[in-house]
């Protein structure tokens, strides 16, 4: 077959058990996916066989690649499994126990003998120099040559291959920190080192280095791993702009990736989101929250507007991360999640999960303790045949084994001991997953009537209609490949990098707006330098901006997004619309207290040139079946329809109950839903009035 030319765009994301990918052609939409397992002991080794093997099986030339987004977890898991670089922090005079002491919080406070979390750096590791500013961002102390000279024999004699500097308020004047970072680098050659307000110029100490070192620990690894990335592209023959997936939403270009890795720590479950919203705004959808149930968890998200909500209150581990990222939670138990009894005779499910090896035991690669997976399997919901387009088979009598000794446990006996376990199993998880979804929009402030349920990932689509039902979601939306989502999700997103200052003014005072438009000022050429650097092909560059407000006292900001007008406005304008964004949030405003502006963001993007996907051939009526299937779902059996995903077209309509299965998930239809195909192969499952 002769091979063809053109433009063509990779998304990769990198999981635990494979490594998926999305070939697509800008120019026609068509879209091609494509699976190889995983080589944790160098993730690039997938990467590059994943790539050859899609590139001969579609006939596309090396040479037509444009652009490659890459999605990896590399950094975010060498901090959960603490295998990063030997790393120091360098600390202002008297501040050496930033790390130790943290925020001062208890693991809990009902237990006092929990041991407190370890640092990521013991103290030993943590060295102060005579370098720090005041409360104003005046210069206080510089550092002697000599006594950097002293603390550079001592870093190296640590053998460390990092090093992060972070500097008391030194987000209010930057070059201290600069100095000190140059010094040590000139001593200290080989010696990775960030300093923390090049990486987010943020007050908050021990946030703002807790940042730095999670930058400097995973440096050098990424830093390596992405040499070896382009190594193996070269070698394929593929001279493509090269990115990847950051936390908050965007890419960035590998140079700016190794610059800054701490920027890609949350990547994982950004990517989908992303498409998640995408797909919702074709679909015409303003709101949506979506669900990644893949083998250990299940995370969901809230959109709304067409853009994910982001949050600067996240966590890696036990380690807050301050600069923005997609706001995802884990709700709930994924497909790999052991389903167990506790000393009470109580049904539970997750958290332990039993991974990919030795996975669920229907598998049959050694697993004893049943999952979820075991649990779809016995209630039907999955066929033993069909699993991964059947390229493997499961085995059912193993799983009905366990869970029929699992269902003796917990009172149920007889021929049908296993399925009543599972299907109870399944009805635990699908009650946690409804609470914590409820919690989580509550906390948001998000009211869930009238959202969709954007549901992919490997198990995603088979809980998606038992989650909308626990949760009176009327309306599902599953895409057309949901089990390589988050790689299409990679290829769609846009070049993003988000930018901070802090400043502490009262608007009442005379130069507060002077000091917000200086900041917004600064950051935006800061900004629109960085992302001509990303690519000869973008789009052209989007500002926006917000400020972190609050009024005089309290212990909270609210975020407020800033139009062009409102940064061009008065004090008491933009006071004002603090007191109404007060207002829609929490119901009332407070225009007697002094308002302040503690910190101004802004942040910029560049769209990579789109891919439409293309429009499938229309179908009409009802598509072909085939055949029926017994399942057993919320304690009663029902014969379901059955369908394969490439059957449906435009057009078509089903009723459940019903069986969509596909090479990468099985999609569950209830009794008293519908379902219809959209344009571009998105199955909506839509619930029947008074259903």
């Amino acid at each position: 077959m002769a091979e063809r030319a053109g433009g063509y765009r990779i998304g990769i994301d990198v999981g635990g058990t494979f490594t998926d990918f999305v070939l697509a052609d800008p120019a026609t939409g068509a879209i091609h996916t494509f699976k190889e397992p995983s080589t944790p002991h160098d993730p690039s080794e997938a990467v590059e066989r994943g790539i050859r093997a899609m590139l001969e099986q579609h006939a596309v030339a090396a040479g037509s690649i444009d652009a490659i987004v890459h999605g990896t977890t590399l950094g975010l898991n060498a901090i959960l499994q603490r295998r990063g670089a030997a790393t120091v922090l360098v600390v202002s005079r008297g501040n050496r126990d930033v790390l130790e002491l943290a925020r001062c919080r208890m693991p809990s406070p009902y237990d006092f003998s929990l041991p407190r979390d370890e640092p990521l750096l013991p103290r030993d590791r943590v060295f102060e120099v005579n370098a720090r500013c005041d409360a104003s961002g005046e210069i206080i102390a510089r550092p002697q040559a000599s006594e950097l000279d002293a603390v550079a024999e001592r870093i190296r004699a640590t053998e460390a291959h990092a090093a992060a500097v972070t500097l008391l308020n030194a987000y209010l004047t930057p070059s201290l920190e600069d100095e000190v970072a140059a010094a040590l680098r000139e001593r200290l050659p080989g010696v990775h080192i960030t300093a923390s307000t090049r990486v987010w110029p943020e007050m908050r100490e021990y946030e703002r280095a807790m940042l730095a070192v999670m930058n400097a620990y995973v440096h050098p690894m990424l830093d390596a791993y992405y040499e070896r990335l382009e190594q193996r592209l070269r070698a394929i023959g593929i001279d493509a702009d090269l990115y990847l997936t950051a936390s908050n939403g965007g890419t960035l270009s590998v140079a700016s990736a190794r610059d800054r890795p701490v920027d890609t720590l949350l990547s994982g479950p950004a990517s989908g989101v992303v498409a998640g919203c995408q797909l919702a705004a074709r679909l015409g959808l303003d709101g949506m929250v979506s669900i990644d149930m893949g083998g250990t968890s299940c995370d969901m998200a809230v959109a709304e507007g067409g853009a994910p909500r982001l949050t600067t209150r996240a966590h890696v581990g036990e380690f807050p991360v301050i600069a923005p990222v997609v706001d995802v939670s884990a709700i709930g138990a994924g497909g790999g999640s052991v389903v167990w009894v506790d000393s009470q005779g109580v049904l539970k499910v997750g958290p332990r999960s039993a991974g990919a090896d030795p996975g669920p035991v229907c598998y049959g690669r050694g697993g004893t303790e049943p999952t979820v997976t075991d649990c779809f399997l016995v209630t039907g919901l999955v066929d033993a045949d069909a699993f991964l387009g059947g390229r493997m088979h499961l085995d059912r009598a193993a799983a009905e084994r366990v869970l029929a000794e699992l269902g003796r446990r917990i009172g149920f006996d007889g021929e049908d001991a296993a399925v009543r376990a599972a299907d109870a199993a399944i009805r635990v998880a699908t009650a946690m997953m409804g609470t914590a979804l409820y919690k989580e929009l509550a906390q948001r402030g998000v009211d869930p009537r009238g959202l969709a349920l954007v549901a992919f990932g490997g198990a995603g689509p088979t809980q998606a209609s038992l989650l909308a039902d626990e949760a009176r979601l009327d309306r599902i939306v599953v895409p057309l490949a949901p089990g390589t989502f988050c790689a299409y999700g990679a290829m769609q997103s846009e070049v993003r990098r988000d930018y901070v200052r802090s400043l502490r003014v009262r608007l009442t005072a005379a130069p507060a707006i002077d000091a917000v438009r200086a900041s917004l000022a600064e950051m935006e050429a800061e900004a629109l330098a960085w992302v001509s650097s990303e690519g000869a092909r973008l789009a052209a560059p989007v500002i926006t901006r917000s400020a972190d407000m609050r009024y005089a006292g309290q212990a909270y900001d609210l975020a407020v997004p800033l139009t062009d007008a409102d940064v061009e406005a008065d004090a008491a304008a933009l006071a004002e619309r603090f007191h109404a964004e007060h207002a829609r949030v929490y119901g009332f405003p407070d225009r007697e207290s002094e308002v302040e502006v503690m910190t101004v963001r802004l942040s910029v993007s560049r769209a990579l040139p789109p891919v439409e996907p293309a429009t499938l051939a229309p179908g009409a009526g009802t598509p072909q079946s085939l055949g029926t299937r017994a399942l057993h779902v919320r304690e009663r059996g029902v014969e379901a329809t059955v369908y394969h995903r490439d059957a449906l077209h435009p057009g078509h309509r089903l009723t459940g109950p019903a069986i969509v299965e596909q090479s990468d998930t099985t999609v569950l239809v209830l009794p008293g839903w519908d379902g219809t195909v959209h344009a571009e192969g998105a199955l909506v499952l839509t619930r029947k009035r008074g259903a």
